[in-house]
């Protein structure tokens, strides 16, 4: 029967192997926390700065606002874009200028005809094949919507018609045309400046 031999570690070597340890302790800890981040910023939340008042009153320039993003990465499966959405703010790119950020709301669904007429909005579908008057209270008292280039437009099973709340300095729908679907970023979920408008 052989004796096991042992050889004693070096100070040197037990040093350096628990530097090692840390280092790659310190990666691994770093990669969860890069892929936590990454899919939070990605899939779920990400920060904006309101530039512009084109929403205003209901979103002011420079106000910073948190969008939700996941249900407008899939939105065949969370069907974001019915009847209980319109009126929703949203995020998106124009589709005039794909690298820029707006925010609009919500006025006409998939597969809708919009008109303005008489500074009103009018909503024609299978509900209200005759029209109905879109009522707005997010608006302030005797506000009008003016026409534009895209005042009458049958929108597409892709697209939806958006108009900023300050109608007469709103760069919307109108002008820019339908917004296809697949432009649209999220919502805004919570306003975090200034304090004294913090919220959901």
């Amino acid at each position: 029967m052989n004796d096991a031999n042992l050889k004693p570690i070096k100070k040197e070597e037990s040093g350096w192997r628990a530097v090692a340890e840390f280092v790659l302790e310190l990666v691994r800890v770093t990669a969860i926390c890069a892929t936590i981040v990454i899919i939070f910023r990605w899939f779920l939340f990400q920060p904006f700065i309101v530039k512009g008042s084109s929403m205003e009153p209901t979103y002011e320039d420079g106000q910073y606002l948190i969008i939700f993003q996941l249900p407008y990465r899939f939105p065949n499966q969370f069907h974001t874009f019915s009847e209980e959405h319109r009126g929703i703010t949203v995020v998106f790119h124009p589709p005039n200028d794909p690298k820029n950020y707006y925010i609009k709301r919500l006025i006409g669904l998939p597969g809708e005809r919009v008109k303005i007429e008489d500074g009103l909005v009018k909503i024609f579908n299978k509900s209200h094949p005759d029209g109905l008057i879109l009522t707005e209270q997010y608006l302030g008292d005797g506000v009008k919507t003016l026409g534009g280039i895209y005042d009458d437009v049958y929108l597409g099973l892709d697209q939806i018609y958006v108009l900023g709340d300050n109608r007469l300095q709103s760069s919307d729908s109108r002008r820019i045309g339908p917004v296809p679907i697949k432009n649209v970023v999220g919502r805004p979920f919570v306003r975090g400046w200034p304090l004294d408008k913090i919220g959901a």
